[in-house]
């Protein structure tokens, strides 16, 4: 059972990378505690199907289509969060995931710029547009999304690593730039965590061995990240900012 934070009741919540996965926990977790949530991602059917498993429990919901890294549909977002929800109190940068396995040697500039696009723009973009509107109200909080190939050597690409770490970085200077403004800005590192794709990739054999390599034993549940990103975004952490939690399962310890 997760927490409920009733502080989040009534509140306006944007996931990015809502329709699925981590994003989509995290939106159902947001709405659990009583938030108004706007479904973020691509693909209009995953997005409805999120929407729906929320509406059907009572709380309002909305979706909307996006590509976080085109400025123009992101303007689009806030256009349509604002005038179906009112103003954003959270913010989750959930989008991304663009973490597949290639070796240096063989990168290429145009992988390098597309992974950049994908985990990191589009970080910067989404929080560009909700910002003014969170320093005017003088009140928000931001939870971005980073990975454990951000802390230590991983099998990922160095693009998406040293996106991922950019993330890291970018969540410090936000926050130590605009806490005067009532604004906390925090940051998630997950490892392994099951999803659509792992499962699609990893046999549910491969599946066990690699959460035996867990100091905890086992891989990561997207409820589990869904639950840091609760804590995060509600009253509970009020006088914690700047931080990034790893939610790896004692892998990364830092």
């Amino acid at each position: 059972m997760m927490e409920r934070y009733d502080d989040l009741s009534g509140k306006v919540a944007v996931v990015t990378g809502g329709s699925r996965g981590i994003g989509a926990a995290t939106a159902r977790a947001f709405a659990r505690s009583g938030a108004l949530v706007a479904v973020v991602g691509r693909d209009p059917e995953a997005i409805a199907t999120t929407v729906g498993s929320i509406t059907a429990r009572g709380t309002r919901a909305i979706g909307v289509a996006a590509d976080c890294t085109r400025e123009e549909d992101i303007a689009e977002l806030r256009r349509a969060v604002e005038l179906q929800l009112g103003s954003v109190d959270i913010l989750a940068t959930f989008a991304g995931g663009n973490g597949m396995p290639v070796p240096t040697d063989r990168e290429t500039g145009e992988h390098w710029r597309s992974v950049l696009e994908s985990e990191l723009t589009s970080t910067f973009l989404t929080i560009s547009a909700f910002l003014p509107g969170m320093i005017a109200r003088h009140s928000g909080a931001i939870v971005t999304m980073s990975s454990a190939a951000a802390r230590q050597a991983a099998k990922s690409s160095a693009a998406y690593a040293a996106a991922k770490a950019g993330v890291v970085a970018f969540t410090r200077h936000l926050a130590g730039e605009f806490g005067k403004d009532g604004i906390r800005v925090n940051c998630l590192a997950p490892s392994a965590v099951e999803n659509d794709r792992m499962r699609a990739w990893v046999s549910a054999a491969d599946r066990i061995a690699l959460g035996a390599t867990f100091p905890l034993g086992r891989i990561g549940q997207p409820d589990d990240v869904a639950a840091a990103a609760l804590f995060l975004a509600s009253s509970a952490s009020s006088w914690i900012t700047g931080v990034t939690i790893d939610i790896a399962g004692g892998k990364v310890m830092v």
